[in-house]
């Protein structure tokens, strides 16, 4: 038994924020009916192709695949009446109701909250935006990169020094991140129609997702408004939390905030002398002189390789921690003992791993289960079970309000 067996849940998105959160429903037991146009999500075929020579394995969308997975796949035509009210047919049997589309878009198809509570008044209706629901820029669309890192403050706090060219981010970090939030509020608002009946309206955007991420940094700024300027790896206000280079090319990062930490970093790094140095004897005169204590540091860090400061650090106390590659961090014995890189058995493709979302359950399994759907591949499946009759089915598919793979 796993914690969302029982509840169905129609989602209308695309991309990979809100599909991100469907698929952690999924993975928890629920019933994920995912609503494509005919042509599919627009998010198919762009995925990275992966190093590999084996025919359907290299072919297959993984990048969909990981936000998509366990779910049925039901292609439909929104611009049509009958499509729309094929979708509002079915949500009158669902619990939850995801989507992606701007207001407007969601009133235009009669998508919107009150339309659908009026059809299910237990529903719980969640929308994921770029920028909310409301407010003067709730028409904009927004992608991650956008909304999540540079409306909201994250490329700029994040540029290496106030000059520094801003980052990129990986692609759809904010997307998983945000489909997280829409999770938990997903999540509680079922508690509210379990206690109450009453249906729930729940939202979330990229953009404020973002501003979360960084309540340290905006709890102080609320209070001083002042303009935070980015600092580089040699203007840091402490020395001993930085990052540092390896003899071997590989870039480590020490956490000793404390001023404690002090003496026990430079010990480590067989640098003691430095705790009686004038220009670094306390910190004040370590920020004031940091080039030049950075470059004491890195010389010594350059004398041995990564994985010979790590004991050295894991010995004297250090907090440290390893700047990895995706490639090692797929082969790390911690990841293996969290079961990061859970196992899915398909028919098609055979055995392959995949990335686990960091919800655990000690007693329960709630890894994925299953591989991602084609365009319509569960159209006619998820019709019959909805009620539909074959030739009522047989009917959308003349009239390509529906389609199926």
């Amino acid at each position: 038994m796993r914690p969302l067996d029982g509840v169905t849940v129609i989602e209308i998105d695309n991309w990979m924020a809100a599909p991100s959160a469907c698929a952690i429903l999924c993975d928890l037991g629920a019933d994920v009916i995912k609503v494509e146009p005919l042509g599919g999500d627009p998010m198919r075929n762009q995925s990275r192709t992966p190093k590999i020579d084996d025919g359907p394995r290299k072919d297959h969308d993984w990048q969909f695949d990981v936000a998509n997975r366990g779910k049925q796949s039901i292609a439909v035509d929104l611009t049509s009446d009958d499509g729309i009210a094929l979708i509002l047919r079915l949500c009158t049997q669902a619990d939850v109701f995801v989507c992606n589309l701007l207001p407007k878009r969601q009133e235009r198809f009669g998508l919107d909250p009150d339309s659908m509570l009026a059809v299910k008044p237990s529903l719980v209706h969640a929308t994921l935006t770029g920028y909310g629901t409301e407010g003067p820029e709730s028409w904009r669309p927004g992608y991650d990169v956008t909304s999540f890192f540079g409306r909201s403050g994250l490329y700029y706090m994040m540029r290496e020094g106030p000059e520094g060219v801003p980052p990129m981010a990986r692609t759809a970090q904010g997307d998983y991140t945000t489909g997280l939030a829409l999770v938990g509020a997903i999540l509680a608002a079922l508690r509210l129609v379990d206690r109450t009946g009453e249906g729930q309206v729940v939202e979330t955007s990229l953009y404020e997702t973002a501003v979360w991420t960084q309540a340290t940094d905006y709890s102080v700024t609320l209070q001083d408004k002042a303009v935070f300027r980015p600092r580089d790896r040699d203007h840091q206000v402490i020395a001993t939390a930085n990052r540092f280079p390896c003899g071997d090319g590989n870039w480590i990062v020490l956490n000793m905030p404390r001023e404690s930490g002090w003496p026990k970093v430079c010990g480590a790094l067989g640098l003691d002398s430095l705790t009686e140095d004038e220009r670094f004897i306390d910190m004040r005169a370590r920020f004031r002189n940091m080039p030049e204590l950075i470059a004491e540091f890195d010389r010594v860090f350059l004398t041995r390789t990564r994985d010979e400061w790590g004991a050295i650090f894991d010995e004297t106390g250090v907090v440290w921690g390893p700047v990895l590659g995706l490639h090692e961090v797929v082969a790390d014995p911690q990841a293996a003992a969290l079961n990061m890189f859970p196992t899915v058995s398909s028919e098609k493709l055979g055995d392959y791993e995949t990335v686990a979302h960091p919800l655990k359950f000690k007693r329960l399994d709630v890894n994925p289960a299953a591989t991602s759907p084609t365009v319509g591949q569960h159209t006619r499946t998820v019709l019959s079970h909805a009620g539909f009759d074959d030739a009522e089915i047989q009917a959308l598919l003349a009239s390509e309000t529906v389609a199926e793979s």
